[in-house]
Parts: C-alpha cells; sequence; structure tokens
C-alpha cells in the first residue's frame, strides 16, 4: 500500500502550523500554507497528497513546482475551469529555458472550429479532434520535455499512456485535481457557452469522484507520485506550476 507523507515548502523542513498526525491514525492530504511547493519531492514516501481545498490555506499567490521533464495531468469535471487555469499557469519555458508542452484538447477543437468544417456539427468531427490531440500529446511525450496536459478525467487507459511514458523517460508524473462542486462545473459550463449532455456529465461525476477519493485516500493510479487537490479559491490563487 501507498504511504501519503507531507510534502514541505522547502527540503526537509514541515510547514509552521502543520501537526503532525497521531500514532497509528489513518494517513490522509494535509493541508498546508500555500507558498512553493514542490509535490512528488519527499524521499521516504512513495504518494504525496497535497489538499489545498476547503479554505484550511491562506489565499496568497502560490506557486507549484517540479522537476523539468515531469509529465502533470490536470483533471476535473467539465466546466471546473482545467483550460482557463491551464492558460494562466503553465509557462512557456522552465527554468533551464527549454519547451514546456500545454496539451489542451480544447485548443485542438477550438483551432478545427475556426476551420473549414466550423458549420459541421461537432460530432460529425469529433474523432478528429480527438486523433490530433492524441497525436500531438504523444509528440510532446517523446520530446523530453515538461508537459501539463488536459484530462477529461473518464479515459483511465490515457493515464496508463501517460503512466507507461513517464516510466520509460525517468520522469515524474503528478495529477493535479480541480475538485469542485457538480453545480459549479454545469455553471463554468453555460458561462463559457458549450456543455456535454447529461449522460457524460454523470460518467464524470462518477470518475472524478473516484479519482478524488483515491487522491485523499493516497492510494493514486499506478504510476503516479503526487497528487495537488484545489478547489476553485485554491486554483485562483494558484501563480504558476514552474519546472526546475
Amino acid at each position: 500500500m501507498h504511504r501519503q507523507a507531507v510534502l514541505a515548502t522547502s527540503p526537509g523542513g514541515v510547514p509552521p502550523g502543520c501537526v503532525p498526525e497521531a500514532t497509528g491514525a489513518v494517513p490522509g492530504p494535509r493541508r498546508l500554507p500555500l507558498g512553493v511547493v514542490r509535490p512528488g519531492r519527499a524521499r521516504d514516501a512513495a504518494v504525496e497528497v497535497v489538499d489545498l481545498r476547503d479554505g484550511h490555506a491562506p489565499r496568497e499567490a502560490a506557486e507549484l513546482h517540479f522537476a523539468a521533464g515531469d509529465v502533470v495531468v490536470v483533471s476535473g469535471l467539465p466546466g471546473s475551469g482545467k483550460s482557463t487555469l491551464m492558460l494562466r499557469v503553465v509557462p512557456a519555458a522552465d527554468g533551464q529555458g527549454a519547451v514546456v508542452h500545454r496539451v489542451d484538447s480544447q485548443d485542438v477543437r477550438e483551432r478545427w472550429e475556426s476551420g473549414r468544417l466550423r458549420r459541421l456539427p461537432y460530432a460529425l468531427y469529433r474523432p478528429l479532434v480527438r486523433a490530433s490531440h492524441y497525436l500531438g500529446l504523444r509528440r510532446a511525450l517523446r520530446s523530453g520535455g515538461s508537459v501539463v496536459v488536459h484530462d477529461c478525467g473518464t479515459l483511465a487507459w490515457v493515464r496508463r499512456w501517460l503512466a507507461r511514458e513517464a516510466r520509460r523517460g525517468g520522469r515524474g508524473l503528478h495529477l493535479m485535481l480541480l475538485d469542485v462542486p457538480p453545480e459549479v462545473a454545469l455553471s463554468g459550463q453555460r458561462s463559457r457557452g458549450r456543455g456535454v449532455s447529461g449522460y457524460a456529465f454523470a460518467r464524470h461525476r462518477r470518475a472524478v469522484r473516484r479519482l478524488a477519493a483515491r487522491a485523499r485516500a493516497a492510494r493514486l493510479p499506478a504510476g503516479f507520485t503526487s497528487a495537488v487537490l484545489l478547489d476553485r479559491p485554491a486554483a485562483g490563487a494558484l501563480r504558476r506550476i514552474g519546472f526546475e
């Protein structure tokens, strides 16, 4: 069984106010003060979970720093704000100036919608959009550079593929989960003028609920070394994702 560890804001340190768990207590994600945090850097744990939800952390700007070349998977319900967050916090380059690949199927869809197929119903060319997205993701992964990828939450085979690629390249694989209530996600869909069917949304809800439960229990999908749980306020406070 994986063991969950505390993520410190500096190597080897524990943030002020983080009270150690009682001996024998069931491990769970810690709620830590915001600042610069480095998921997946603990030396004594297979899995780390950082929980920044529920108003337990001060809402000043924060940064998440990963190792250069790592893969970060941003997951959550449709309308939870994944694409908006990625556009705002993913840098163009890492600390050494190498390209950081931001891979979002929404970008691919918008490119196709602005082209010759824009007058057609999306359902007709959805397979082309998906194929283009996965080809772009494959190129990004094979480049060896840092990757931040949008995950719809329902396709476990994509996470298995990412785990294989990360393992092959000796890279860290991290989950960043936007855990927002369904009504908030539905509002987000309405605000962008684009939603999913009730059936599809129910599938997403089940998948994200399972993923969140596994993250809270520090039992992440195989290959993942850390998870960061965000609610809307914490996502709004996040200033940058860095790769160093």
